[in-house]
């Protein structure tokens, strides 16, 4: 199994950029497709995007599609997730998460990070 635990959550101002970092512990961590999803206030948690074992299949959801891109290094066990032309409803706590069947990364995760808090002002 593996332990995501995230990073680089921050305060930006619109039009801006981040990158989150997510490692995970363990020795099998590129077996595994990762993804980022995220919640914002009185929202339900939804899916960002998702990267399969060897980065060379990802998808996204249409809200971030053009602005954000997940990448991996399987050499370091990390994940990230730049984020660029930020807007204030990119506001959330953003999750990494990692699931051994790429075909089920947007409802199926099986392991969860605590999350980082992103804030857009306006």
């Amino acid at each position: 199994q593996v332990q995501p635990v995230e990073s680089g959550g921050g305060l930006v101002q619109a039009g801006g950029s981040l990158r989150l970092s997510c490692t995970a512990s363990g020795r099998t961590f590129s077996n595994y497709a990762m993804g980022w999803f995220r919640q914002a206030p009185g929202k339900e948690r939804e899916f960002v995007a998702a990267i399969n074992w060897i980065g060379a299949r990802t998808v996204y959801a249409d809200s971030v599609k053009g602005r954000f891109t997940i990448s991996r290094d399987n050499a370091k066990n990390m994940v990230y997730l730049q984020m660029n032309s930020l807007k204030p409803e990119d506001t959330a706590v953003y999750y990494c998460a990692a699931t051994l069947i790429y075909e089920r990364a947007k409802v199926g995760m099986d392991y969860w990070g605590k999350g980082t808090l992103v804030t857009v002002s306006s």
